[in-house]
C-alpha cells in the first residue's frame, strides 16, 4: 500500500479527530485507573515485581537516547505529556476502575516500548498524587497494563504493519487503537484475578469485566487512534529532523 495520503484524506482525519476530542472532553470525569486498595496486597506486589524489569530496561534505553539523540528528548517529553493528558480524561466503568485513552501508543511507535514503561510510571504517579486518579498500592498493576502491555502491543502492530507496507498513518491508527484495547484486556485480567466471581470463578469474572469495558473502551480506542494519527501528521510536517534521527522516517523502527 502507498504511504501517502491525499490532502483531503488528511483533512478528514484531522476533522474526525477534532470532533472526537470535543466529545471526549464533554464526558464527565469521575472514577480512576485501578483505584487505591482495590487489589489484594499480594497481587499488588506481584504486578509491581513484574513491572520492575521493564522499568529497568526503559531507564537504560532513555539514557541511550539522552546520550546519542539529544534532539529527540523533546519528542520523548511530548510523548509523556500526551500520555498524561489523554489518560487523565476518563469515564466511569467497572467498579474500582475507569475507561480512558492511554496515550502510550504514540511514544511506543516513536521510541519503542521500553521507554514508555518509565514515562508511564511517572504519569501514573503524578496522577495518583495530584489527581487522585489511580493509587500508590496499585501503581505496579496500572503500570503493567498501561505502560508495559499496551506499548509493547502498539509497537508490535506498528512493526508488523511497516513490514507489510501498510500506509504509515493507518499503521499509527491501528497501533494506538489496538494498544489501547489491549491495556483494558490486561486490566480485566487483573481485576478478575483480584475479584473472581462466586459463581464461575476467574473465567466468569473475566467475561464480565471484558464485557463492561468493551462498551466504553471501543469508542475511546477509536478516538485515541484518530488523535494519534493527527499528532503524527503534525510531527511529520514540523519535526522531520527529529523523526529521522530516531528512525521513524527513512530509518526503521526504534529498538
Amino acid at each position: 500500500m502507498t504511504n501517502k495520503l491525499t490532502r483531503w484524506e488528511r483533512r478528514w482525519i484531522v476533522f474526525a479527530a477534532i470532533g472526537a476530542l470535543f466529545w471526549l472532553l464533554s464526558v464527565p470525569a469521575w472514577a480512576m485507573h485501578i483505584m487505591e486498595g482495590f487489589l489484594p496486597a499480594g497481587q499488588a506486589a506481584l504486578w509491581t515485581a513484574v513491572s520492575l524489569p521493564f522499568l529497568a530496561l526503559g531507564i537504560v534505553r532513555i539514557k541511550k537516547i539522552a546520550s546519542e539523540k539529544r534532539r529527540a528528548l523533546l519528542l520523548l517529553a511530548m510523548a509523556g505529556a500526551y500520555a498524561f493528558v489523554l489518560s487523565a480524561l476518563k469515564i466511569p466503568s467497572v467498579t474500582g476502575s475507569s475507561s480512558h485513552p492511554t496515550g502510550t501508543g504514540l511514544g511506543a511507535i516513536l521510541f519503542g516500548p521500553s521507554p514508555m514503561a518509565v514515562v508511564g510510571v511517572i504519569v501514573l504517579l503524578f496522577q495518583a498524587l495530584l489527581l487522585a486518579h489511580g493509587g500508590l498500592t496499585t501503581l505496579g498493576a496500572n503500570t503493567f497494563s498501561m505502560a508495559v502491555a499496551g506499548p509493547f502491543l502498539s509497537y508490535g502492530v506498528f512493526a508488523l504493519c511497516k513490514k507489510l507496507k501498510v500506509n504509515r498513518l493507518v499503521s499509527v491508527f491501528l497501533a494506538a487503537f489496538l494498544g489501547d484495547l489491549f491495556t483494558y484486556c490486561v486490566t480485566s485480567v487483573q481485576l478478575a484475578a483480584a475479584h473472581p466471581s462466586a459463581i464461575g470463578g476467574f473465567g466468569a469474572s473475566l467475561a464480565k469485566f471484558l464485557g463492561v469495558f468493551a462498551a466504553s473502551q471501543l469508542p475511546l480506542a477509536v478516538i485515541e487512534g484518530l488523535l494519534t494519527a493527527v499528532v503524527m501528521i503534525g510531527l511529520e510536517a514540523w519535526a522531520q529532523p527529529e523523526l529521522r534521527e530516531i528512525g521513524y522516517l527513512k530509518g526503521g523502527l526504534a529498538k
